[in-house]
């Protein structure tokens, strides 16, 4: 075997390592939810998360050490990534083997942009889109006259070791819930329903995914349990496109499935969620580097198809933090670090970059988007808007680099562009505006009883999906709820206290006193008032006190990541 076959294996082995250990870690989800250890749940999604990175780093290492000053001879890179093309060909998930090579390679030469010598170029990669290989499944005919059997025998296919609280009534409600829903989707009566054999575990649920199919159409089919003091027992049953792309939202944490190969799972997926990217789904599967990757290549291959588009300033109010830009025709932002912040800003590029991190790693209960961090993405200059490139000259200059007639960025954010709540209440109707509002207060009580405070609450740093979901975005003042200090409002002990525009006594680092918050929050009056009336716990600084109580002894609230119209009696 010649050297660039014998690295290029030890690079393949290095992958398959990591997904062996990453199984391990995702497989303890099933033991987690059979003994109700939240706690330890959680512990494992943040251990998997920083996995990728140590196994990077080791074949780094290694790899450094057995090739000495040959590490950086890129004659000998190409032939190893030629080498190990050929052996990853066959694959079903040779995508996620690249992705790792190339994160391997750009750490050795600290790659910016992309290097074609060395690497596989993102937007010559397979779409998994190609993949034929059918996902495993449990497939079902549906009885029409005994549909609960059905049910029940379904129910009894996936084995946990402790038994359902009463499983002939669970069946009973998925059959019953089935039907209701396809009738109401204008489908046919149910006639089979199809299951990935891989059970999907996230915070306090198991869920069983795939499809339920009519005569002639199908709807997506996931049965959400939960383990309670009483055992077993479905909670709810999502049928909706809608509901079940939530479920998969980029603002949530990513599930543990146990899947053997990555690739025909997303594939079947996209037939459940066709206007999902397929970033997204690898993301929420938990393969993060796999999901930049997809994101890399679909946003260039859309950029590179419009060369007359430019680059703008993203909608909404300029931040003190984050310069925000935008392709207009694509549904993702750049942001990227000031070089300096206004004074009214506590918090510095080292702060920010934590911030970011914790809520990477946190569970994000449908309410934190994901940020993706990159590094070293090279523009043409010519893309930018005058304006914009003007500002990033004069604002984070230390994050460029100008290279020829292109820009360099070292770092910056990337999201999913939704519309941000300030401009959105603007532009909405009376009941759409309200309905925004509250799902507004819903969303900080949501984030709260995770144990993230946001801050700054200000409608500018929280955006609107196309779903009508309140998702908040600008981490920079994130904190923990234990951290804080939740004070009440003291009482003025005379006139001139009262009329003061500056309180009048001692404030703190970490104060916070959420009687006062409808002042910072920027509402219209009448949306102030409704989000009071419903959500008033938010201004009570004694709820805030109680619920940092329970999250002190590791006791977090269950927040159902679905509506209670879903849940199943």
């Amino acid at each position: 075997m010649d050297d660039a076959a014998a690295f290029a294996s030890l690079i393949s082995e290095a992958f398959a390592d990591y997904h062996a250990q990453f199984a391990a870690i995702t497989q303890r989800a099933r033991r987690r939810f059979e003994q109700r250890d939240w706690n330890a749940a959680r512990a494992d999604a943040v251990e998997r998360i920083a996995l990728y990175d140590a196994c990077v780093d080791e074949c780094r290492l290694r790899l450094q050490a057995v090739l000495g000053p040959r590490a950086f001879d890129r004659v000998l890179w190409q032939a190893i990534r030629d080498r190990y093309g050929g052996l990853i060909e066959a694959l079903i998930d040779r995508e996620l083997y690249k992705t790792f090579y190339n994160t391997l390679s750009r750490r050795f030469f600290k790659t910016r942009g992309v290097d074609a010598q060395v690497e596989f170029v993102a937007l010559d990669i397979a779409p998994t889109d190609a993949i034929t290989h059918p996902v495993a499944r449990h497939s079902y005919a549906v009885s029409l006259k005994r549909p609960t059997d059905t049910f029940e025998r379904v129910l009894g296919n996936y084995a946990f070791d402790v038994p359902y609280a009463h499983r002939t009534r669970c069946a009973a409600a998925v059959a019953v819930r089935l039907q209701d829903d396809l009738v109401h989707w204008g489908h046919d009566p149910v006639r089979a329903i199809e299951l990935l054999d891989t059970v999907f575990y996230r915070e306090r649920r198991a869920y069983l995914v795939g499809r339920v199919l009519g005569e002639s159409r199908f709807s997506p089919c996931v049965i959400a349990l939960i383990h309670d003091e009483d055992g077993l027992r479905v909670d709810a049953v999502l049928t909706g496109r809608a509901d079940v792309a939530q479920l998969f939202g980029i603002s949530r944490s990513y599930f543990h499935a146990d899947l053997p190969t990555v690739g025909d799972a997303v594939v079947l997926l996209r037939t459940l969620l066709p206007h999902k990217p397929i970033d997204e789904l690898y993301t929420v599967l938990g393969r993060a580097k796999q999901g930049k990757t997809e994101r890399f290549r679909t946003f260039f291959h859309h950029f590179d198809e419009r060369p007359n588009e430019q680059l703008t300033r993203a909608d909404g109010t300029p931040g003190m933090v984050m310069a925000v830009f935008t392709l207009p025709s694509y549904p993702l932002v750049f942001k990227l670090i000031r070089d300096r912040f206004s004074e009214t800003k506590q918090v510095t590029r080292k702060d920010v970059l934590e911030r970011y991190a914790l809520v990477f790693n946190r569970d994000r209960v449908g309410r934190l988007l994901d940020a993706q961090p990159y590094r070293s993405l090279r523009f043409p200059v010519t893309r930018f808007a005058p304006d914009l490139l003007e500002e990033l000259r004069r604002t984070c200059a230390g994050s460029l680099v100008f290279d020829g007639d292109d820009v360099i960025i070292a770092l910056c954010y990337v999201q999913r562009r939704l519309r941000p709540l300030n401009l959105y209440l603007r532009e909405q109707a009376a009941d759409a505006a309200r309905a925004a509002a509250l799902e507004y207060g819903q969303a900080i009580v949501d984030m709260a009883r995770n144990n993230i405070f946001p801050g700054d609450m200000l409608l500018k740093n929280f955006g609107v999906s196309r779903h009508g979901r309140v998702v908040f975005y600008d981490y920079d003042e994130v904190r923990l709820i234990t951290d804080c200090n939740f004070r009440d409002w003291p009482k003025a002990q005379n006139e001139e206290d009262q009329m003061a525009a500056e309180p009048w006594f001692h404030v703190a680092p970490g104060d916070v006193f959420p009687e006062r918050f409808a002042q910072f929050m920027g509402l219209p009056a009448a949306l102030a008032r409704t989000v009071q009336a419903v959500h008033g716990q938010l201004f009570d600084a004694g709820w805030w006190r109680a619920l940092q109580a329970e999250l002190a002894q590791g006791r977090y609230p269950d927040t159902p990541p679905y509506p209670p119209s879903l849940r199943v009696a």
